[in-house]
């Protein structure tokens, strides 16, 4: 299918990814199917299946708000291997000791990135280093964990629905059983949104931040906004972000600067 003529208006994809492709993959076939400014909000990997946000025109502007977000996972666990990275996609080795006690850490947790991480040491992604057999001293970052449920399990699974930080490694956290690795993964949630089984859900901006609180704007106040001036802070706002909105549409979202709102991304 050739692509639109026109940029995608500003919405959001809630995307079922399947196994075996990547983010940038799923992205690239969106961009290939409407055209103009595709992205994406948290990157899942390869073997993972499961919820992955696909942002449109200038809705790729509010990628940095969505991924900082709380996931939830559903994880099944192989008892009785280890994998060299964690996932199916390792090289894998059978100990046949099932761990004890399936149990899993929650509250803040400090986790030693994996070689597989897209984070980037010395300028360059851990991945990269990986993919030419370089290992590093990787960084240790502390999420939270606030739940780690266990679902069910046999002699050779345990299943866990895992809600945590952005940033966790849900793989890492599947190791701390020690004889166990992570061989599937499926994103269900990414804050208040859910996952479709196996479809493209299209929504609006509107309905993709209203996690944010809403400073509605006068007309007047619209035109200011437009043009990047702050607008007053109103109380109940506090200090948090708050999406700027006329007549029910999102126009900006506006940060907060002593008693004002300042436009940080400006969608029209």
């Amino acid at each position: 299918m050739p692509p639109s003529s026109e940029a995608p208006a500003a919405a959001a994809l809630l995307a079922d990814k399947p196994p075996g492709v990547t983010s940038h993959d799923l992205v690239a076939e969106v961009r290939r199917e409407r055209g103009g400014k595709v992205g994406h909000a948290g990157t899942l990997d390869p073997f993972a299946t499961g919820l992955l946000i696909v942002l449109l025109g200038r809705a790729t502007r509010l990628q940095r708000y969505l991924v900082a977000l709380p996931k939830t996972y559903l994880a099944t666990a192989r008892l009785g291997w280890r994998s060299s990275t964690g996932d199916p996609d390792g090289e894998l080795t059978e100990t046949g000791r099932v761990p004890e006690a399936l149990v899993l850490p929650t509250g803040e947790v400090s986790q030693q990135l994996p070689m597989t991480s897209a984070v980037k040491v010395g300028g360059e992604r851990l991945y990269r280093k990986a993919h030419r057999g370089e290992e590093v001293e990787t960084p240790i970052r502390l999420v939270t964990v606030h739940r780690a449920e266990l679902l069910g399990s046999d002699a050779e699974h345990a299943s866990f629905e895992i809600e945590c930080s952005s940033g966790t490694y849900v793989r890492t956290l599947i190791e701390t059983l020690e004889d166990a690795y992570c061989e599937a993964l499926r994103r269900l949630a990414i804050g208040s949104h859910r996952v479709v089984d196996g479809r493209r859900e299209e929504i609006s901006v509107e309905a993709l931040m209203a996690f944010l609180p809403e400073r509605p704007l006068d007309e007047a106040e619209a035109d200011r906004v437009g043009h990047g001036i702050a607008v007053p802070l109103e109380e109940e706002i506090g200090e948090r972000r708050a999406r700027l909105t006329h007549e029910g549409r999102i126009l900006a979202i506006g940060r907060p600067e002593g008693r004002e709102l300042r436009p940080e991304v400006v969608l029209v």
